[in-house]
């Protein structure tokens, strides 16, 4: 029998939520904000991973809920690849 979280979504959490499943600040919250609106549905996890768009594990679906339970709706810094070059580090060859 698959693990079943039960989340309680406070008012102001459902509409960010549902604000990212249609526009999210970063491309990667869309199937996170789904996954955790489906969750707090009641669906199991192992369910809710089968019937996102994207090929995302349960165990993966289940590191998210639990992330969400601890820290909420936060983004952390230092996430995704960083850039390979920057503006402000100009120099070397010209002159």
């Amino acid at each position: 029998m698959p693990k079943r979280y039960y989340l309680q979504l406070a008012d102001e959490q459902q509409e960010q939520l549902d604000r990212w499943t249609r526009n999210p600040p970063k491309p990667y919250l869309r199937y996170r904000a789904q996954a955790i609106l489906r969750v707090a549905a009641g669906e199991p996890i192992s369910h809710v991973a089968e019937r996102l768009r994207v090929r995302i594990h349960r165990n993966a679906v289940s590191d998210w809920v639990q992330r969400f339970e601890a820290e909420g709706l936060k983004i952390r810094p230092g996430r995704g690849r960083k850039p390979s070059f920057s503006p402000s580090e100009q120099g070397g060859g010209q002159g």
